[in-house]
């Protein structure tokens, strides 16, 4: 496809999806009134892997099945912006700091700890999670794709899990030729365009879907292709849909002044055209491979559509879709890769359709339905809960904490009176000294381990792209500082004091 025509392209895909969703699956919902929550709502949480929030434009049948039926979330972000960290903190909803995971592998020696799934079982999380807690809430549960970094080369399940198709993940990942755990049996896909990862995820996904519909049992989905990742390699189908695609040009890219940053920013020079050139390259590859994904997403409304005798399955479902953290292409000079506090590391794509969450928008010039509320991925834990718990009270004897994160229910039925006014950012050693940083809705501080003159202050309203650090040694911002030391030690209900602030 020639980058001339993407625009257009997407625009008459996105119109007509928007018109046969919305006469075909939708048509049963009264769009002037959103529904009541079911006892036991299903939940299907769709995670991508190093999404930036800007690549959900190029996902027409996403947008037109999940924004324009549900909420579209502006402020949500992850707290540690690396795959292992990230993932740990969805499935626990707690910080880093208090689920132990820091880092994608365990033996990361710029890390403070081991990481990744070895840090995951170390720290007793695999007993107590989102999986554990919805099975005995009376949830059947399936994992369909990436688990965590450093999960490889077994036939272990976790507790928890009812439906189990664990993609092994080391060092490289493989979208042919690779192995996954498949329910304890260790099995092989090759190099046919049927073994391409992401659409094998699906139909593992939509079979898991389709048969819990048909026997009437509540289940939680938890579908996470390997796409946009690198290699970010396209299925052969798409391998085309975007050649000569450009990457974002924001006005962070190539940043010509950086005097005002941190000495790890300042040693890079300016990109050089190679530089540019493979950003351009890997952006394409990176939105190629995002198609499948957009494939799967319809799947799943296909497989919650149809079961003609249980034709109210799909309304009875959440569907979340995010990621677990962002990616670099060339802002403040950085070329690649994640893990920083900049906004394109931690600032995600949210949309969320389901019970009680009026639809959104038409595909159109009608406004998507949306939500500036600050949202970290602590809260998916506590959301999940929510929805199994409320109608039948879960046992929460067995369970061994508080998260750390809330539930987004009253956002999404519009009834949040309160909400945070902050959260935490936090990282271990990786591309930087360790860091700590509180994001509000109109500031970010960050403060760098053991380099006492490095902090970073942006003001986001006049500067949302981060080019001007004003932080001033001689006036500190004393007050997101102490907002910051809270909430950088905060544990279960204490957080939510931290973050709503004085």
């Amino acid at each position: 496809m020639a980058r001339s025509r993407v625009g257009v392209v997407l625009a008459s895909v996105a119109l007509a999806l928007g018109v046969l969703f919305f006469s075909s699956i939708t048509g049963n919902i009264d769009i002037s009134k959103a529904q009541a929550q079911t006892a036991k709502p299903n939940i299907v949480f769709i995670l991508t892997d190093d999404m930036r929030k800007d690549d959900l434009k190029y996902m027409p049948k996403t947008k037109a099945l999940l924004q324009s039926t549900g909420m579209t979330f502006q402020n949500t972000f992850v707290s540690n912006a690396l795959c292992a960290p990230s993932r740990a903190t969805i499935m626990r909803g707690q910080y880093s700091h208090n689920n132990g995971v820091w880092s994608n592998s365990s033996t990361d020696s710029s890390s403070t700890t081991s990481g990744g799934w070895q840090a995951y079982q170390a720290n007793q999380d695999e007993n107590d999670n989102v999986a554990t807690r919805l099975q005995a809430a009376g949830y059947k549960t399936g994992l369909f794709g990436k688990y965590l970094n450093g999960y490889t080369d077994t036939t272990y399940i976790p507790p928890g899990w009812n439906r189990w198709f664990g993609a092994f993940t080391s060092g490289i990942y493989h979208y042919f030729n690779y192995y996954v755990n498949d329910q304890g049996t260790q099995k092989y896909y090759g190099s046919k365009s049927t073994d391409y990862s992401t659409d094998v995820i699906s139909r593992k996904a939509d079979t898991f879907i389709s048969d819990n519909v048909h026997q009437g049992q509540p289940f939680y989905a938890y579908i996470t292709p390997l796409a946009p990742h690198l290699p970010a390699t396209p299925a052969p189908s798409h391998a085309h849909d975007y050649d000569g695609a450009k990457a974002p040009r924001l006005p962070s890219f190539n940043e010509q002044d950086v005097s005002d940053k941190p000495s790890w920013i300042r040693k890079r020079s300016g990109l050089t055209s190679d530089q540019i050139a493979n950003i351009d390259k890997r952006h394409e590859k990176r939105i190629e491979s995002l198609q499948s994904v957009d494939d799967l997403v319809a799947g799943v409304i296909n497989a919650l559509s149809s079961d003609p005798n249980h034709p109210n399955a799909l309304n009875d479902t959440y569907i979340f879709f995010t990621s677990d953290n962002g990616w670099h292409h060339g802002e403040h000079r950085i070329p690649s890769e994640k893990w920083r506090p900049y906004e394109e590391d931690i600032h995600m794509p949210l949309l969320v359709r389901g019970p009680g969450v009026a639809p959104g928008c038409a595909i159109g010039d009608i406004p998507c339905r949306t939500t500036d509320k600050l949202i970290v991925d602590t809260d998916y834990f506590s959301t999940f809960m929510d929805f199994a718990c409320s109608s039948s009270p879960c046992d929460t004897q067995s369970w061994s904490y508080t998260p750390d994160g809330r539930s987004l229910r009253p956002v999404l039925e519009g009834n949040a009176t309160s909400w945070r006014s902050s959260i935490l950012l936090e990282a271990a050693a990786h591309f930087s000294p360790p860091y700590y940083g509180i994001r509000t809705s109109s500031e970010k501080y960050v403060e760098y381990a053991n380099t006492a003159q490095t902090k970073e202050l942006y003001d986001l309203n006049t500067d949302p792209y981060e080019l001007a650090n004003i932080y001033n040694a001689t006036t500190p911002p004393t007050g997101l500082a102490s907002r910051l030391q809270a909430l950088q030690t905060c544990k279960g209900d204490t957080c939510f004091t931290a973050e709503n602030g004085p």
